[in-house]
């Protein structure tokens, strides 16, 4: 028994990484949904279909706890799997919650009404999906007022990163980060909405400028997780050995992986 890691493909690596190193003690088992990527320009009957056959792939192997480490499931599937689907015994978590946190500087527990918080402008980069399912606007919305939010769809950037053609990744986030700020020529915050893009943080925080505060949720739900499993140790388990699963090639998938975290990674067919 190990937790589960899900995503569409290499972004939730980023986070893997982060819960590794916070919890060395616990098993992770990754499983990326490569054949299927990029999630962000699916419908929502898509996205939920896949994700419940990830996370089942995930329970098979002894995870009931799985986190979605993937900001377009977290939109738009974790909900409906949460109220229509998922069984009492187990657990699927998102990844949106720490960054409405972290920007709120509240709790997801705390029920009072929504105040003003330091941040007013915020500029989001994120999936088409994530961007038309607008979750972050809504999340945000329950917890603060006076916030505006800048959405900039970042169409081709996970397609690069999943391809490893991080030249023209890199040329994606300069023109993505150009047409949010046509709209929005000042954010004080930037938020990078999918588990892809802290692999191009530095080109996000060079195009956007040094006064720009970039949240990257890789190390938010690295604690976060910490500070559940504290709470529901049942969740842990007691497995030693972490793998990766993936639908895609396993030998093109971990030479990309291993390209992009710059140690090897070996993936097996899911």
């Amino acid at each position: 028994m190990a937790v589960g890691v899900f995503d569409s493909g290499l972004g939730g690596l980023t986070v893997l990484e982060a819960v590794s190193k916070r919890l060395p003690e616990v098993a992770f088992v990754y499983y990326g949904d490569n054949a299927h990527a990029p999630y962000g320009v699916r419908d929502a009957d898509d996205i939920f279909q896949l994700t419940c056959a990830g996370v089942e792939r995930l329970w098979a192997e002894g995870c009931d706890l799985v986190i979605l480490a993937c900001n377009t499931a977290s939109a738009a599937a974790l909900k409906r799997m949460q109220e229509t689907w998922v069984p009492k015994d187990k657990r699927v978590l998102g990844v949106f919650v720490p960054m409405i946190e972290a920007l709120t500087e509240r709790k997801w527990g705390d029920n009072s009404p929504p105040r003003e918080v330091a941040v007013k402008h915020v500029a989001l980069f994120a999936t088409p999906a994530t961007v038309a399912s607008r979750a972050f606007q809504r999340e945000l919305a329950f917890r603060a007022i006076g916030v505006d939010v800048e959405a900039q769809p970042c169409g081709g950037v996970v397609d690069a990163i999943e391809a490893g053609d991080e030249i023209l990744a890199e040329a994606l986030v300069k023109s993505h980060v150009e047409a949010l700020k046509r709209r929005m020529p000042h954010p004080e915050a930037a938020i990078l909405g999918c588990t892809h893009y802290p692999f191009m943080q530095a080109a996000f925080q060079q195009a956007l400028g040094p006064d720009v505060t970039v949240y990257s949720q890789a190390e938010l739900v690295a604690a976060s997780l910490a500070d559940y499993l504290t709470r529901r140790p049942e969740f842990i388990g007691p497995g030693t050995v972490s793998k990766f699963l993936t639908t895609g090639d396993p030998g093109s998938v971990s030479v990309h992986a291993t390209q992009f975290l710059r140690h090897p990674v070996r993936f097996e067919a899911a």
